[in-house]
This record gives structure tokens, C-alpha cells and sequence, in this order.
């Protein structure tokens, strides 16, 4: 609904979806401008405490603005964003702005052209504001690193945002734009939208181009993947910015059409509050759409596969990537870091780098992963294509910094335990959309993945809006 004038002054922009910040910009009510200037305010107020902004561009951005109030003003203002200021995950190349993925050695990396992702943004008239945080490579699913520091979820500051794009999560959170965009190859989005109770898409492989993201992605297994998509407040919002970043449009699809299987609790680690979660879904579901909870086809795999793509040539190409010229050395690094601080790159990156070394896949390995998900891919197509899976992204809200990643990347394998709801769809290279619907009993968000088929992105946002009306959404957090 559109405010007065006179209330406008009193509220703050910083809750608003693009959706309603455009009608106030359309109408006049507001100016870009406007707009800008205070998301600055609050990037200002709030970043020293949560680090979500690495590099602000705020002088050219408050150009922008003004250009974009001119042109509206002479009826010329056109673009699905235009005059909206936005954020970009600092992996992706933004023309004179650093794209280091967190690294000491990439220190002032200025790009001079944009990622394909952000020049389509541009052409829609979106305003950025700055890059948000990563950790090293965006090889973790907690964001830390040795040149930018670690991110902070806005929520409580105790607790980790999540990642990689877990600066971009938090800085939707703590409204300090209007919308972003992040990768995902093994939750990226998913898990920093879980933690930090926002709207996150992961697009299916192949949909979405990644030129001018750092690192390029360039094994086939692991492109299969990567999705990039939007981080954003509600689900129409993340509609909008994936339609303009999509290689295609969205095929219109039918829901009604659709079964809906919401995952039972099993062996796998889950909180109270999200089984509780999961159940109120579906008890909502089965009144209007057909809903079942039935064993989900390829699921317990999941993990494993994933942990074998990503460490298919034993992490030599990320070591490159982190060390330079230097020699890759990750034990030695991890050892330093550990017990003086002073490494090149973060524990985190080492011990990722170490553990990708051991659970490096064999040839023969290799060819029955292929085959295995060439067989899958089939099966699953016809499984999904008229169905959607509703499931969780961790087994808990937002934990304590560091324990994501103790979880994650213990030698003992728990990945296997923790990391299936979200590596599902990076396996299968599908598209999952995040929605914060709950609550744990520490006030921390907790949100569900709505996955399906490529080619069925149109139900995904459909269904997410119903339990975005039904269910509690985003809510910014007060740092």
C-alpha cells in the first residue's frame, strides 16, 4: 500500500520490497535519491558491526540517483529496476571495483568490465551500492576471510551469516539494499537466506550465465552445480531480478497441476522448531493442493556425490587460485593460521583444500558418477515434472560462528548428516527457492527450499508466495 506524504517522512524505506519502493519512486513520492541516501545511512549505521559491505561505490551511486530523477522527471526513466539501489556479491566483476574473493594476494583486483549478470542488472537501471562478503574462493558455507574479516548475521552477532554469499544475506537482512544477487554450488544462497530470514533463488544449471564471476566454475561436473540467483525480501521481488538475469523466460505453469511433497522427518539431524515447521506446511498444503510425504529419489546420496564433484582433482585448481605463484601448501597454512595467524589464506580455505585432497574420486570413480547422474537426471525429470519438494536448508537456525563449518568439513565425514537438504539440488543442478517462514525459540529465522525441475521456476514462485501469505516472511533485523 502507498503512504501518504506526510507518513513517508516518518517511515523508513528500508522495509520495502522493489515492488512497492518502485510504485513510491513511479509515483513521486519518492526519489531515487531518496532512496539511495538512506541506504547508505543505514549501511553506515550497521556495517562496522555486521561487515556485510567490503567496497561501496556510494559517489557514483548518488550520481546515478540523480540521473535516474532527471530521467523520470522527462518521462525517460525505463527499466524493471530502474532507480533501485541494489548490492552484488563481491564475486562478481563490477567495472572499478576489486573482485578478490576474499584473498590477500587479490588485494585491489580492478575489473573493468561487468559480470554478465551485473550489466543486465545495469540495463534495467539498477543503482549499486557496493559488494558484500565472501569467504576465500566462496569455498565455505560460513563467511570469513584474511582480507575482508568475517560477516556477522544481522539477527545476532554471535551467530554465523552463513555462506558464501553470506554478506549478501546479511545486508538484505539488515536492509541495506533494496535487492542482490549471489552464486550457490553447495548452498551458497540457501544457506546465508536460512540464517539471516531471507528470500533466496538458486537458478537450475545452466540457466544463468556466470561470466565475470570469480572463481570461474570450469569442470563440467561441478558447472552442472552452480546456480546464481537472487537474495531479495519476497518472492515476487526474486521473481523480478531472475527473470532479467535468466537466460530465458519463465514457461507459465499451473499449479493446481502440481503435487507437493513435504519432507518427513528422518534419521537426519532436525530441529524441533523446523519438524514443527515442515508439519504446519504441509497440514496448510493438503487443504488445497494434492500433498504427500513420501521418500524423496536420490536423496541419501546426495552429499557424498556433491563432496566427490567438488573434489574432483583433489582442490588443485582452487589451491591455485589461492596461492598464486606461491606453492600450494595447505597443511603447512592451516597449521600457521592456527597457531599464530599469520597465513596467507583463512583455516577455513586450508582445510578445505586439505580435505579435498583426501576425498579426490578415482577415474573409475568418476565414470560411475557420470553415470550415475546421467540415469538420475532421467528419472528425476519425469519424477518432478509435475511435482515439488519442500525441504529444509540445515538442521538448525543459525548456530555460533564456526560450527557450520566444523559440521561441514570434519574428517569424519558429517557432512554426510548435515549437508543433504541443501546439496539436493546442487547434484541435480535444480532450482530451489528459499522462503523464511518460522522462527526458532532464539527468534532465529528459519526458511524452507521449495525445489522442482528446471523449466518449473513459474509453480516454484507460485507456491512460495501462498506460503509467504500464510506463513511469517522476511523481517528486518534490528542491529
Amino acid at each position: 500500500m502507498l503512504k501518504s506524504k506526510e507518513n513517508l517522512a516518518a517511515e523508513s524505506l528500508l522495509d520495502l520490497d522493489v515492488h512497492n519502493l518502485l510504485k513510491l519512486l513511479e509515483s513521486g513520492q519518492v526519489s531515487s535519491s531518496d532512496a539511495v541516501e538512506q541506504y547508505i545511512q543505514q549501511i553506515e549505521k550497521v556495517n562496522i558491526a555486521v561487515n556485510c559491505v567490503v567496497e561501496d561505490r556510494f559517489s557514483s551511486a548518488r550520481e546515478e540517483a540523480i540521473q535516474a530523477d532527471a530521467a523520470r522527471a522527462e518521462g525517460k526513466g525505463e527499466g524493471k529496476l530502474f532507480g533501485i539501489p541494489i548490492s552484488v556479491k563481491e564475486s562478481f566483476d563490477v567495472e572499478g571495483m576489486a573482485t578478490t574473493g576474499g584473498l590477500l594476494r587479490r588485494r585491489g583486483f580492478v575489473q573493468y568490465e561487468d559480470a554478465e549478470v551485473v550489466e543486465k542488472l545495469r540495463a534495467e537501471g539498477a543503482i549499486i551500492l557496493g559488494k558484500t562478503n565472501t569467504p576465500e574462493l566462496c569455498f565455505c558455507q560460513e563467511t570469513d576471510n584474511k582480507l575482508y574479516g568475517r560477516t556477522n548475521n544481522p539477527h545476532d552477532l554471535t551467530r554465523t551469516a552463513g555462506g558464501s554469499s553470506g554478506g549478501e544475506g546479511a545486508m538484505i537482512a539488515a536492509g541495506c539494499a533494496a535487492i542482490g544477487i549471489g552464486s550457490d554450488i553447495g548452498g551458497s544462497i540457501r544457506f546465508p537466506s536460512h540464517f539471516n530470514g531471507v528470500v533466496g533463488f538458486k537458478s537450475g544449471k545452466g540457466k544463468v550465465s556466470q561470466m565475470g564471476s570469480y572463481p570461474f566454475v570450469e569442470e563440467p561436473l561441478q558447472q552442472r552445480m552452480l546456480g546464481i540467483g537472487p537474495i531479495a525480501r519476497t518472492v515476487r521481488d526474486a521473481r523480478l531480478l531472475y527473470d532479467i538475469i535468466a537466460y530465458e523466460p519463465i514457461p507459465e505453469k499451473t499449479l493446481d497441476r502440481f503435487t507437493v511433497n513435504v519432507f518427513r522427518t528422518t534419521d537426519y539431524p532436525l530441529s524441533t522448531e523446523t519438524t514443527k515447521l515442515l508439519n504446519e506446511v504441509y497440514l496448510y498444503l493438503r487443504e488445497e493442493i494434492t500433498s504427500e510425504r513420501e521418500p524423496i529419489p536420490f536423496f541419501d546420496d546426495a552429499a557424498q556425490v556433491w563432496q566427490e564433484i567438488m573434489s574432483i582433482d583433489g582442490g588443485t585448481s582452487n589451491a591455485r587460485e589461492a596461492y598464486g605463484d606461491a606453492p600450494a601448501t595447505p597443511i603447512r597454512s592451516y597449521i600457521t593460521e592456527k597457531r599464530r595467524g599469520t597465513g596467507e589464506i583463512h583455516q577455513y580455505l586450508s582445510w578445505a583444500l586439505f580435505g579435498a585432497s583426501l576425498f579426490r574420486p578415482s577415474p573409475k570413480r568418476i565414470y560411475q558418477i557420470n553415470e550415475y547422474l546421467e540415469n538420475g537426471d532421467i528419472e528425476l525429470d519425469l519424477y518432478l515434472d509435475n511435482r515439488i519438494l519442500v525441504l529444509p536448508i540445515y538442521h538448525c537456525a543459525a548456530p555460533k560462528h564456526g560450527i557450520v563449518y566444523k559440521e561441514i568439513f570434519s574428517i569424519r565425514k558429517t557432512f554426510k548428516k548435515y549437508l543433504p537438504y541443501v546439496a539436493y539440488a546442487n547434484t541435480w543442478g535444480l532450482p530451489s527457492l528459499t522462503i523464511p517462514l518460522g522462527k526458532d525459540a532464539d527468534g532465529m529465522p528459519i526458511g524452507l527450499q521449495l525445489i522442482s525441475k528446471n523449466g518449473n521456476e513459474d509453480v516454484l514462485f507460485q507456491l512460495g508466495e501462498k506460503l509467504e501469505s500464510r506463513f511469517p516472511g522476511y523481517e528486518r533485523a534490528r542491529v
